[in-house]
């Protein structure tokens, strides 16, 4: 379902095909991983935590900051991830609870960089959206607020100075 279920945030910028929440999930997770190994932390933990994060917006959808303001999406995540996980067996529905857990409070040093790897994937789309003419490049400051690690930063740099198609460039014969 995370395949179907278009981001909506950057709907409001004028942008008409949104990236998906899996695209999102994934691109989060590879940036987790070179995170944790940058930061001498567990690469695999990291990418981990995040590939669930956005589980439960596979039944009830992404929610924009506008719409966040007036529903409890905490609690009702909380409850569709429950539902998820019910029938799994105990020992991977405990693993997988517990690293959406992590995320949602930052219990860790790997939940923490897992946080900052949704956040950079989130700043990365939005300067995709910029270079192509949408009003998103103000995402990227508000990125820029939360971010504490060495690494993080180093990458958000990068995506500041780099136009979305530089990796590309010099690639043609």
């Amino acid at each position: 379902m995370l395949k179907k279920i278009l981001h909506n945030g950057p709907q409001c910028a004028g942008v008409k095909r949104t990236d998906t929440v899996a695209e999102h999930v994934y691109r989060a997770a590879v940036i987790g991983y070179i995170l944790g190994e940058l930061e001498d932390l567990n690469g695999e933990k990291v990418a981990s935590i995040v590939l669930f994060h956005d589980n439960p917006e596979s039944r009830i959808g992404d929610h924009n900051k506008v719409a966040q303001r007036y529903i409890d999406r905490k609690k009702a995540e909380k409850i569709v991830l429950k539902d998820q996980i019910k029938n799994l067996p105990p020992k991977i529905s405990k693993k997988i609870e517990k690293l959406w857990h992590d995320i949602e409070t930052k219990s860790s040093k790997e939940a923490f960089l897992a946080y900052e790897a949704d956040l950079l994937e989130t700043a990365l789309q939005a300067k995709e959206y910029a270079d192509c003419g949408h009003p998103t490049k103000s995402w990227l400051d508000n990125v820029k607020k939360h971010l504490k690690s060495k690494s993080s930063k180093m990458i958000l740099k990068e995506i500041y100075s780099t136009h979305f198609t530089d990796w590309w460039q010099g690639l043609k014969k």
